[in-house]
């Protein structure tokens, strides 16, 4: 691989591509280690995409909290639109828990703290995620990180046009990942909303709990189904509190889940 620069950004290793652009890990002139992600040049061509980044940056760069990776510095209007995040060291949470099988009802209930209060940081931005899954969350030493913000949407931006290939087969290149989106994010029934991210949370939260998805794995088409038409899978989570309380997070209707900034303290 060349190397590219990107304002003070030296790149050291392709990290991944996805339907949105490519990630590098690179050190900044002053030799702190950063992930750049870089979009593709036929999304850069589109004014309404550029104008929707230029948004949604400004909007995450305004989050606070601990526990998401910062933006700190990005370049919407530039050739090809990049920005840089804050490189968090540790495994994702999908390899922890591959690694050391699932988590006890204490580190369960802090990681559901900590992560109540990322979403909590996101949304008081005016973001939703979109694709909140086990590998976009860290284990660090400071705790779990939430990362990847490729997707999200702004809160209000309007509802999406209509389903398209990745909403079936997974890929969660551009809408999600198969398995952790809600069910109104699957029909578009409305267009994404905080409670979208709830519904992934309960998700994960069920996954780290067990070691399995609440709902199955399987083809694409088969975990979609399962999602949209039967109860979540949540035997192995530690009590009848941890089951009544992801059957709210897991609810079919956005209504009936908590909220993230209700969350936080319901799992304390």
């Amino acid at each position: 691989m060349g190397r590219f620069e990107f304002g003070e950004y030296r790149t050291l290793a392709l990290l991944g591509a996805g339907g949105m652009g490519r990630a590098y890990l690179a050190r900044s002139g002053s030799g702190r280690l950063v992930v750049v992600k870089v979009m593709h040049a036929h999304l850069a061509a589109e004014p309404l995409f550029r104008e929707r980044l230029r948004r949604e940056v400004q909007a995450v760069r305004a989050m606070t909290g601990p526990f998401t990776a910062a933006v700190l510095e990005a370049e919407p209007q530039a050739p090809l639109p990049w920005l840089a995040v804050e490189y968090c060291a540790g495994p994702t949470l999908s390899e922890a828990v591959a690694g050391y099988g699932p988590l006890a009802a204490g580190d369960l209930a802090s990681l559901g703290a900590a992560l109540a209060e990322a979403l909590t940081a996101i949304h008081t931005a005016g973001l939703v995620h979109r694709d909140l899954k086990p590998a976009n969350v860290l284990v660090t030493g400071q705790g779990p990180r939430v990362i990847d913000f490729g997707i999200a949407k702004a809160l209000g931006d309007g509802p999406a046009s209509g389903p398209s290939d990745e909403a079936l087969t997974g890929s969660g290149d551009m809408l999600g990942s198969v398995g952790f989106m809600a069910p109104e994010q699957i029909t578009y029934a409305t267009e994404p909303a905080a409670s979208c991210d709830v519904f992934a949370l309960g998700a994960l939260l069920a996954l780290a709990a067990t070691g399995r998805n609440p709902h199955g794995g399987g083809t694409a088409p088969q975990i979609v189904y399962r999602t949209l038409h039967e109860n979540p899978d949540l035997v192995g989570v530690p009590d009848r509190e941890w089951t009544a309380f992801l059957t709210r997070c897991l609810s079919k209707g956005p209504d009936a889940r908590p909220t993230a900034a209700e969350v936080g303290p319901v799992r304390r």
